[in-house]
C-alpha cells in the first residue's frame, strides 16, 4: 500500500493581486510549473465535538497536528485519496499519508475497521480511537503549483477562492461551500528544505511580502464562532 512522508519548512504570506503578479514577474525564470500545476484541492478535515485539535492550532504550540483526507480534484466514490496526518514543531512540517480507495475509508467511517497494515494506517486510526474523530469541516481551494529549476525541493504554491462548508462531509459532493475571503485575497505558502535563494528573499522584500500565521482550517473556524456569537 501506498506511503509517503515529507519533512520540510513552510511559510506562509497572504498576499493581494498586485503583488501576486509582480513576484511572479519578477522569479518567472527561477521557477517551472509542477507536474500538476493546476488543481482544486479538497479536504475533510477530522476533530472531536469539542473541535480540541483546532482549538490547540489556535493556541499556537510548539507542537501541533492535524489528520485530513485529501483529493487533487472532485473524486468519485471508487478514486483513491490521501489520508494524511499533518504536524508542525515550530516551522518544520511532518506530513505522513497513505492512498486509501475512498469508498473503503469511508467503510472505516463507519465501522472503524481496516484491512491495511501499514504503519501510517495503524497511527491514524490510533488517534481516530484517542480523540474520537468525526468529519469536522470540508475546505476546498484551486491551487497553482510551482518549483524551483535549480532546486526542485523548493516548491511554491498559490491558493486561492478558499471555501468551506459543514454538512455533506464527503469529499465527492462536489467542491462547493462559502467563500472566507470577500476579495482577491491569495494565498502563498513556500515550502523548502534548508533556506531560501537569494533571489527569492529579494523579491519578498522589495514587494514588501511577509511571513504570516494563517491556518485554513483555524481561520474558518474563528469566522464560524464570532458569526455564531454576533
Amino acid at each position: 500500500m501506498y506511503e509517503s512522508n515529507f519533512n520540510r519548512i513552510e511559510q506562509k504570506y497572504l498576499i493581494n493581486k498586485t503583488q501576486y503578479t509582480k513576484l511572479f514577474e519578477q522569479i518567472r525564470k527561477h521557477i517551472e510549473k509542477d507536474k500538476f500545476y493546476s488543481a482544486i484541492i479538497c479536504n475533510l478535515y477530522f476533530d472531536n465535538e469539542n473541535k480540541d485539535m483546532i482549538i490547540n492550532s489556535l493556541e499556537k504550540p510548539l507542537f501541533k497536528q492535524k489528520v485530513r483526507l485529501r483529493s487533487y480534484n472532485v473524486p468519485s466514490i471508487t478514486s483513491d485519496v490521501f489520508l494524511e496526518i499533518k504536524t508542525k514543531y515550530k516551522q518544520t512540517v511532518t506530513k505522513r499519508r497513505t492512498k486509501i480507495n475512498l469508498q473503503e475509508f469511508n467503510h472505516y467511517l463507519k465501522t472503524k475497521e481496516f484491512n491495511h497494515q501499514n504503519q501510517i494506517m495503524k497511527e491514524i486510526d490510533y488517534l481516530f480511537q484517542f480523540y474520537n474523530l468525526k468529519p469536522a469541516y470540508f475546505l476546498a481551494y484551486d491551487r497553482k503549483s510551482f518549483h524551483g529549476i535549480e532546486n526542485k525541493e523548493l516548491r511554491i504554491t498559490i491558493d486561492e477562492k478558499l471555501r468551506s462548508r459543514k454538512n455533506n462531509l464527503n469529499l465527492n459532493e462536489g467542491d462547493q461551500g462559502e467563500y472566507y475571503f470577500k476579495d482577491n485575497t491569495y494565498i502563498m505558502e513556500i515550502k523548502y528544505k534548508e533556506a531560501l535563494p537569494l533571489w527569492l528573499v529579494n523579491s519578498l522584500s522589495d514587494l514588501k511580502i511577509y511571513p504570516t500565521s494563517f491556518s485554513k482550517i483555524g481561520s474558518i473556524y474563528t469566522k464560524d464562532l464570532e458569526a455564531d456569537l454576533c
